[in-house]
């Protein structure tokens, strides 16, 4: 009796286990990609015949970096049914309000495209010295203003589960949350209110050149995404 039911107990263990380390297209079967110019020129068809339903595409960069294939990139999804958002990396180094006017005058507004996003994660000795959470609240605060002004929407906030501790938990909880781990669900860290989850830094597609690619799951039916679409 006592085998059978620690047989019974590793079983459930185990499929709990394989669900919170990655995603399974019966619970989430809304996938999406992300991009930038380390996957150099994109076949956006291709992308679409493999079951892509949305992608992430970078634009921009702190207050004067553009994405060098973010033009071509935005111009050739527009031909797929894939749905469309644009990220800016954040900088930690200039000011929100400068950032904003960056991403906007690159990208502009469309209808049909998803809320824009804006990455907020470490670069550089961030990684060792992160910068106090008013700095960043002050430079991310002036970026989503502005943004929102503009656009209409909440913007989605992707972050790492440090940069989430550190400066988005408790604070931003009233915009969409698109979080990264790639070695098990978000909800075993108790990250329980995210949308979008980058749960692969490896994918394998064909389409692309350069370097390996994001992948990512929505949580909900694509219908749920389409919810989100700027009119």
């Amino acid at each position: 009796m006592k085998r059978k039911i620690t047989f019974i107990l590793f079983v459930i263990y185990f499929i709990v286990l394989m669900i919170c380390i990655k995603p399974t297209l019966s619970l989430y079967d809304t996938v999406g990609i992300d991009v930038s110019r380390y996957q150099g020129e994109i076949d956006w068809q291709e992308f679409a015949s493999q079951n892509i339903s949305f992608a992430f595409i970078k634009a921009t960069e702190g207050s004067n970096h553009v994405d060098k294939c973010f033009a071509d990139n935005w111009q050739n999804i527009a031909d797929t049914e894939i749905y469309a958002s644009p990220y800016h990396f954040l900088s930690y180094d200039s000011s929100g309000i400068t950032q904003a006017e960056n991403f906007i005058s690159t990208v502009g507004k469309h209808s049909g495209m998803l809320p824009p996003v804006v990455d907020v994660e470490f670069y550089g000795d961030y990684y060792k010295n992160p910068p106090s959470a008013e700095k960043v609240q002050v430079i991310l605060n002036d970026f989503l203003y502005e943004l929102e002004r503009f656009y209409g929407v909440k913007p989605i906030i992707y972050t790492t589960y440090k940069a989430y501790s550190l400066y988005i938990k408790d604070r931003y909880d009233a915009y969409p949350l698109w979080i990264r781990n790639i070695y098990f669900n978000p909800l075993f860290l108790g990250v329980s209110d995210w949308q979008f989850w980058q749960y692969s830094d490896s994918g394998i597609l064909s389409g692309h050149q350069g370097q390996a690619i994001d992948l990512n799951v929505f949580r909900g039916k694509k219908a749920e995404l389409e919810k989100l679409l700027i009119k």
